[in-house]
């Protein structure tokens, strides 16, 4: 991200500019379902071969499994089902891209299943729109904006949404009581 810093000056007024316009945003894009899509690189940690998958039984289509990730157990979320369609089907290109998310105990680490993904990119907010009120495939929740990139869109995820935990959990039919318990085991 480009930091803006108003020059120092004795007493004068700084000049007006907006720093929300100048400024750019990487994001990881990748491919699912024939769309491209994006998410914040801050968000990303890394990007993994897929494989190694252990299923977790009675969980919605949408959590493929865990993986061991150097000795802690991630989800892996299969982002396709998550948006309510058919679930990924393995390729030579589908990878995990694992996000950290930020939550009260400090970190949490989860994977996300893609077709494959793509680059790095830099959109300036200027080329970045609100996300659409209709239209979209995938709950408007879901979508920080849309960015306008080689004139071509790509849809700009929240994350935080995407990957809630809470929800996530609310949706396997486990309470947190039960979750915590789960967890201590």
């Amino acid at each position: 991200m480009v930091a803006i810093q108003a020059p120092e000056t004795s007493g004068k007024a700084a000049p007006a500019f907006s720093q929300q316009d100048s400024e750019m945003q990487q994001h990881l894009t990748f491919a699912l379902g024939g769309e491209m899509y994006a998410m914040r690189i801050l968000n990303v940690k890394e990007i993994i071969e897929y494989g190694q998958l252990t299923e977790i039984p009675m969980m919605p289509n949408f959590i493929r499994g865990v993986i061991n990730l150097r000795g802690a157990v991630v989800p892996v979320i299969d982002l396709a089902c998550r948006f309510g369609g058919e679930p990924t089907q393995v390729g030579k290109r589908t990878c995990i891209i694992i996000a950290e998310l930020a939550d009260e105990n400090g970190h949490q680490d989860v994977g996300v299943m893609v077709d494959a993904v793509s680059e790095v990119i830099d959109i300036p907010n200027s080329e970045i729109e609100p996300a659409p009120a209709f239209g979209a495939q995938i709950r408007t929740d879901f979508i920080d904006g849309i960015g306008k990139v080689n004139g071509h869109f790509v849809i700009l995820l929240n994350v935080r949404n995407v990957l809630s935990i809470e929800e996530m959990v609310a949706l396997s039919g486990f309470n947190h009581a039960e979750a915590a318990t789960a967890g201590e085991a």
